[in-house]
């Protein structure tokens, strides 16, 4: 969780995070691990995990589509 107050926590995130597991043989998993949102300054996000990625997870950054449903590769 982000104790960063320089971050819009009232506002819909920029960012979906997403943990990206890839099985051999098996489709592809893509987890919502977390949200982040800009710095008031424009010069970063602060990020806010709800859970962490397997080891081995490729991370990757959405903007949140309308329906919020989890991507799928």
């Amino acid at each position: 969780m982000s104790n960063d107050t320089s971050t819009t926590s009232k506002a819909s995130p920029a960012f979906r995070i997403y943990a990206i597991n890839k099985r051999p043989g098996r489709k592809t998993q893509w987890v919502r691990i977390g949200a982040a949102w800009p710095h008031e300054d424009g010069k970063g996000f602060g990020l806010d995990f709800g859970a962490k990625p397997l080891a081995g997870s490729d991370i990757a950054l959405r903007v949140p589509a309308e329906s919020d449903e989890t991507p799928s590769e």
